[in-house]
Protein backbone atom coordinates (compact mmCIF):
# COMPACT_ATOMS: atom_id res chain seq x y z
CA UNK A 1 0.00 0.00 0.00
CA UNK A 2 2.98 2.62 -0.52
CA UNK A 3 2.85 5.47 -2.60
CA UNK A 4 6.27 6.39 -1.59
CA UNK A 5 10.06 5.80 -3.51
CA UNK A 6 12.37 5.47 -0.95
CA UNK A 7 9.98 3.87 1.57
CA UNK A 8 7.51 1.02 1.80
CA UNK A 9 4.23 1.89 4.36
CA UNK A 10 2.61 -1.21 5.05
CA UNK A 11 -0.54 -0.69 7.83
CA UNK A 12 -2.11 -3.96 9.70
CA UNK A 13 -3.82 -4.67 12.96
CA UNK A 14 -2.96 -0.66 13.86
CA UNK A 15 1.09 -1.15 13.31
CA UNK A 16 2.46 1.03 10.88
CA UNK A 17 5.72 -0.41 9.45
CA UNK A 18 7.73 1.74 8.01
CA UNK A 19 10.80 0.24 6.07
CA UNK A 20 13.26 1.74 4.56
CA UNK A 21 13.33 0.93 0.82
CA UNK A 22 16.55 1.06 -0.90
CA UNK A 23 18.36 -1.99 -0.30
CA UNK A 24 20.76 -1.91 -3.44
CA UNK A 25 22.05 1.55 -1.88
CA UNK A 26 22.19 -0.27 2.17
CA UNK A 27 19.13 1.98 2.63
CA UNK A 28 21.57 5.32 1.98
CA UNK A 29 19.81 8.36 2.80
CA UNK A 30 19.68 10.50 -0.22
CA UNK A 31 17.27 13.80 -0.43
CA UNK A 32 13.58 11.29 -1.37
CA UNK A 33 14.33 9.25 1.66
CA UNK A 34 14.81 12.49 4.13
CA UNK A 35 11.73 14.06 2.98
CA UNK A 36 9.18 10.85 2.88
CA UNK A 37 10.61 9.83 6.57
CA UNK A 38 8.97 13.04 7.88
CA UNK A 39 5.80 12.54 4.85
CA UNK A 40 5.63 9.19 6.50
CA UNK A 41 5.82 9.58 10.23
CA UNK A 42 3.32 13.22 10.14
CA UNK A 43 0.94 10.63 8.13
CA UNK A 44 0.75 8.04 10.92
CA UNK A 45 0.60 10.76 13.33
CA UNK A 46 -2.46 12.16 12.21
CA UNK A 47 -3.89 8.78 11.19
CA UNK A 48 -6.26 7.63 14.11
CA UNK A 49 -6.23 4.28 13.25
CA UNK A 50 -2.38 3.48 13.60
CA UNK A 51 -1.47 3.39 17.43
CA UNK A 52 2.05 2.47 16.84
CA UNK A 53 5.20 2.11 14.22
CA UNK A 54 7.86 0.00 13.32
CA UNK A 55 10.73 0.93 11.43
CA UNK A 56 13.37 -1.03 10.07
CA UNK A 57 15.19 -1.81 6.57
CA UNK A 58 15.16 -3.47 3.71
CA UNK A 59 17.61 -5.71 2.73
CA UNK A 60 21.00 -6.74 4.30
CA UNK A 61 21.12 -3.25 6.37
CA UNK A 62 19.56 -0.92 8.07
CA UNK A 63 20.93 1.98 7.06
CA UNK A 64 24.23 2.87 6.01
CA UNK A 65 23.76 6.88 7.05
CA UNK A 66 23.69 9.40 4.33
CA UNK A 67 23.76 9.18 0.22
CA UNK A 68 27.46 10.18 -0.48
CA UNK A 69 25.82 11.97 -3.44
CA UNK A 70 23.92 13.94 -0.93
CA UNK A 71 27.00 14.51 1.21
CA UNK A 72 29.23 16.41 -1.72
CA UNK A 73 26.21 18.11 -3.31
CA UNK A 74 25.95 19.70 0.49
CA UNK A 75 29.66 20.52 0.53
CA UNK A 76 29.40 22.26 -2.50
CA UNK A 77 26.44 24.69 -2.43
CA UNK A 78 26.25 27.26 -5.55
CA UNK A 79 26.92 30.81 -6.19
CA UNK A 80 29.02 33.05 -5.61
CA UNK A 81 28.75 35.21 -2.35
CA UNK A 82 30.41 32.67 0.77
CA UNK A 83 27.17 34.17 3.39
CA UNK A 84 24.83 32.70 1.05
CA UNK A 85 26.24 29.81 0.43
CA UNK A 86 26.85 29.24 4.34
CA UNK A 87 23.26 30.22 5.06
CA UNK A 88 21.97 27.54 2.13
CA UNK A 89 23.92 24.98 3.96
CA UNK A 90 22.45 25.97 6.85
CA UNK A 91 19.33 25.45 5.91
CA UNK A 92 20.03 22.50 4.61
CA UNK A 93 21.33 20.44 7.83
CA UNK A 94 17.77 22.26 9.65
CA UNK A 95 15.52 20.93 7.11
CA UNK A 96 17.21 17.03 7.76
CA UNK A 97 17.23 17.55 11.40
CA UNK A 98 12.88 18.17 11.07
CA UNK A 99 13.12 15.21 8.85
CA UNK A 100 14.46 13.03 11.83
CA UNK A 101 12.84 15.07 14.47
CA UNK A 102 9.33 14.13 12.77
CA UNK A 103 10.06 10.49 14.46
CA UNK A 104 10.51 11.87 18.03
CA UNK A 105 7.37 14.31 17.50
CA UNK A 106 5.07 11.34 15.92
CA UNK A 107 2.46 10.86 18.61
CA UNK A 108 2.43 7.18 18.75
CA UNK A 109 5.31 4.95 19.76
CA UNK A 110 8.13 3.66 17.55
CA UNK A 111 9.71 1.08 17.84
CA UNK A 112 13.26 0.81 15.90
CA UNK A 113 14.53 -2.90 14.56
CA UNK A 114 18.15 -2.39 13.61
CA UNK A 115 19.82 -5.43 11.96
CA UNK A 116 23.11 -5.24 9.63
CA UNK A 117 24.83 -2.19 9.91
CA UNK A 118 22.94 1.04 11.24
CA UNK A 119 26.24 4.05 10.75
CA UNK A 120 25.93 7.56 10.79
CA UNK A 121 22.69 8.93 9.79
CA UNK A 122 21.03 5.81 10.44
CA UNK A 123 22.27 6.27 14.59
CA UNK A 124 20.38 10.01 14.75
CA UNK A 125 17.40 8.18 13.24
CA UNK A 126 16.85 5.58 15.81
CA UNK A 127 17.89 7.83 18.74
CA UNK A 128 14.46 9.90 17.71
CA UNK A 129 12.89 6.61 18.41
CA UNK A 130 11.03 5.71 21.68
CA UNK A 131 12.53 2.18 21.22
CA UNK A 132 15.27 0.01 19.84
CA UNK A 133 16.04 -3.54 19.44
CA UNK A 134 18.67 -4.82 17.09
CA UNK A 135 19.92 -8.60 15.77
CA UNK A 136 23.24 -9.78 18.15
CA UNK A 137 24.99 -9.19 15.12
CA UNK A 138 24.04 -5.60 14.17
CA UNK A 139 26.49 -2.88 14.38
CA UNK A 140 26.20 1.12 15.19
CA UNK A 141 28.94 3.72 14.24
CA UNK A 142 29.10 7.47 14.88
CA UNK A 143 30.47 7.43 11.69
CA UNK A 144 30.79 11.55 11.16
CA UNK A 145 33.88 12.07 12.70
CA UNK A 146 35.74 9.67 10.29
CA UNK A 147 34.70 12.38 7.71
CA UNK A 148 36.07 14.55 9.58
CA UNK A 149 32.99 16.27 10.67
CA UNK A 150 30.51 17.07 13.74
CA UNK A 151 27.53 14.71 13.43
CA UNK A 152 24.63 17.32 13.30
CA UNK A 153 21.37 15.90 13.01
CA UNK A 154 20.33 14.41 16.45
CA UNK A 155 22.72 12.19 17.53
CA UNK A 156 24.90 14.00 19.74
CA UNK A 157 21.85 15.49 21.16
CA UNK A 158 19.93 12.64 21.78
CA UNK A 159 22.44 9.84 22.47
CA UNK A 160 23.38 11.51 25.86
CA UNK A 161 19.75 11.03 26.99
CA UNK A 162 19.87 7.12 25.93
CA UNK A 163 23.58 5.77 27.03
CA UNK A 164 25.89 7.06 29.91
CA UNK A 165 28.24 10.07 29.15
CA UNK A 166 31.15 8.22 29.02
CA UNK A 167 30.02 5.94 26.54
CA UNK A 168 28.62 8.26 24.59
CA UNK A 169 31.82 10.44 23.96
CA UNK A 170 33.89 7.25 23.54
CA UNK A 171 31.51 6.25 20.70
CA UNK A 172 30.85 10.10 19.16
CA UNK A 173 35.22 10.53 19.20
CA UNK A 174 36.32 7.41 17.70
CA UNK A 175 33.43 6.19 15.45
CA UNK A 176 34.07 2.67 16.45
CA UNK A 177 31.34 -0.14 16.40
CA UNK A 178 29.51 -1.42 18.52
CA UNK A 179 27.53 -4.84 18.18
CA UNK A 180 24.04 -5.11 19.13
CA UNK A 181 25.34 -7.39 22.19
CA UNK A 182 27.23 -4.51 23.41
CA UNK A 183 24.08 -1.73 22.42
CA UNK A 184 22.29 -3.83 24.70
CA UNK A 185 24.69 -3.95 27.66
CA UNK A 186 25.23 0.21 27.01
CA UNK A 187 21.24 0.40 26.79
CA UNK A 188 21.06 1.91 23.52
CA UNK A 189 19.09 -1.20 22.71
CA UNK A 190 16.45 -2.89 25.17
CA UNK A 191 17.19 -6.51 23.85
CA UNK A 192 19.07 -8.27 20.88
CA UNK A 193 18.15 -10.95 19.06
CA UNK A 194 19.66 -13.68 17.54
CA UNK A 195 18.41 -12.75 14.10
CA UNK A 196 16.11 -10.54 11.76
CA UNK A 197 13.20 -13.27 11.82
CA UNK A 198 13.19 -13.51 15.78
CA UNK A 199 13.69 -9.54 15.77
CA UNK A 200 10.74 -8.92 13.91
CA UNK A 201 8.17 -11.35 15.36
CA UNK A 202 9.33 -9.91 19.08
CA UNK A 203 8.92 -6.16 17.86
CA UNK A 204 6.04 -6.96 16.34
CA UNK A 205 4.43 -8.77 19.27
CA UNK A 206 5.47 -5.89 21.18
CA UNK A 207 3.87 -3.00 18.91
CA UNK A 208 0.71 -5.53 19.29
CA UNK A 209 0.74 -5.11 22.71
CA UNK A 210 1.00 -1.19 22.84
CA UNK A 211 -2.08 -0.99 20.35
CA UNK A 212 -4.30 -2.39 22.48
CA UNK A 213 -3.54 0.67 24.94
CA UNK A 214 -5.55 3.43 25.61
CA UNK A 215 -4.45 5.69 22.44
CA UNK A 216 -5.12 9.15 24.47
CA UNK A 217 -2.81 7.39 27.33
CA UNK A 218 0.03 6.30 25.21
CA UNK A 219 -0.40 9.71 23.90
CA UNK A 220 0.36 10.96 27.45
CA UNK A 221 3.09 8.94 28.42
CA UNK A 222 4.98 10.02 24.75
CA UNK A 223 4.02 13.76 25.47
CA UNK A 224 5.58 13.74 29.39
CA UNK A 225 8.89 11.49 28.42
CA UNK A 226 9.82 13.73 26.15
CA UNK A 227 8.78 17.35 28.16
CA UNK A 228 10.90 15.59 31.15
CA UNK A 229 13.87 15.23 29.67
CA UNK A 230 14.55 19.16 29.35
CA UNK A 231 12.37 20.37 31.97
CA UNK A 232 12.85 19.83 35.52
CA UNK A 233 11.19 17.80 37.39
CA UNK A 234 8.82 20.63 39.47
CA UNK A 235 8.27 21.41 35.73
CA UNK A 236 7.25 18.32 34.94
CA UNK A 237 4.77 17.51 37.65
CA UNK A 238 3.23 20.85 37.18
CA UNK A 239 2.92 20.00 33.18
CA UNK A 240 1.09 16.29 33.97
CA UNK A 241 -1.00 17.64 36.64
CA UNK A 242 -2.52 20.10 34.07
CA UNK A 243 -2.36 17.69 31.27
CA UNK A 244 -4.43 14.65 33.34
CA UNK A 245 -7.37 17.39 34.54
CA UNK A 246 -8.02 17.09 31.38
CA UNK A 247 -7.48 13.54 29.88
CA UNK A 248 -9.03 11.85 32.92
CA UNK A 249 -12.48 12.53 31.61
CA UNK A 250 -11.75 10.79 28.94
CA UNK A 251 -13.98 7.58 27.63
CA UNK A 252 -11.39 5.24 27.46
CA UNK A 253 -10.93 5.61 31.84
CA UNK A 254 -14.87 4.53 31.66
CA UNK A 255 -14.00 1.77 29.19
CA UNK A 256 -11.70 0.33 31.06
CA UNK A 257 -13.25 0.51 34.59
CA UNK A 258 -16.85 -1.14 32.44
CA UNK A 259 -14.29 -3.76 31.12
CA UNK A 260 -13.19 -4.89 34.46
CA UNK A 261 -16.15 -5.21 36.25
CA UNK A 262 -17.90 -7.36 32.63
CA UNK A 263 -14.12 -9.18 32.81
CA UNK A 264 -13.51 -8.71 29.33
CA UNK A 265 -11.06 -6.69 27.61
CA UNK A 266 -11.43 -2.84 26.62
CA UNK A 267 -11.58 -1.98 23.29
CA UNK A 268 -10.77 1.51 22.55
CA UNK A 269 -11.76 3.94 20.13
CA UNK A 270 -9.06 5.29 17.97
Amino acid sequence: MSEYETIQLDIENKIAHVQLNRPEQANAMNMPLWHELKQVFEYIDRTPEIRVAVLSGKGRNFCSGIDLGLFQEALAPKGKCEGRKRESLRRLILDMQDCLSAIEKCRKPVIAAIHGGCIGGGVDMVTACDMRYSTTKAYFTIKEIDLGMTADVGTLQRLPHLIGDGMMRELAYTGRKVTGKEAREIGLVNRDYEDQETLMTKVMTLAGQIATKSPLAIRGVKEMILYTRDHTVDDSLNYIATWNASMLLSDDIRETMQAQVQKRKPEYED
